[in-house]
């Protein structure tokens, strides 16, 4: 327990540079950056976190496997993004997403969402 709190302690202290842009913008840039990036037939709905500078990111893998991932994204600074896994279903299952075809899946679905942040960075720090 005490770790824990030793490592909360630590993170409390790291100072994350927001971007220059109001979440609403972030919001519909990305909604509009997001599908181009991802593969033809794939569906995504982006959404703001409570948290400022959050976003909830929800992909539908197109094809016969029915997948489908939940992701949380954080800024870091201007250009940077924490991407943390939610959930992953396969049609309306959870499933185990440590599952090699899964983990391929999700290393691309990162990847895209770690582009788009690059990708957004002029506009949300000209």
């Amino acid at each position: 327990m005490m770790q824990h709190k030793h490592i909360d302690e630590r993170v409390s202290n790291i100072t994350v540079k927001e971007p220059a842009i109001d979440p609403e913008t972030l919001l519909q840039e990305w909604r509009r950056m997001l599908p181009e990036l991802l593969p033809p037939g794939d569906g995504c709905e982006v959404h703001l976190e409570n948290l400022p500078y959050s976003l909830f990111i929800h992909i539908d893998v197109s094809g016969h496997g029915m997948y489908s991932f939940d992701f949380r994204v954080n800024y870091l600074d201007n250009r940077e993004v924490k991407v943390e896994l939610l959930d992953v279903q396969k049609g309306s299952e959870h499933i185990d997403e440590r599952q090699e075809e899964v983990q391929q899946l999700l290393q691309d679905y990162i990847r895209h969402i770690h582009e788009c942040a690059q990708q957004l960075k002029p506009v949300i720090s000209p």
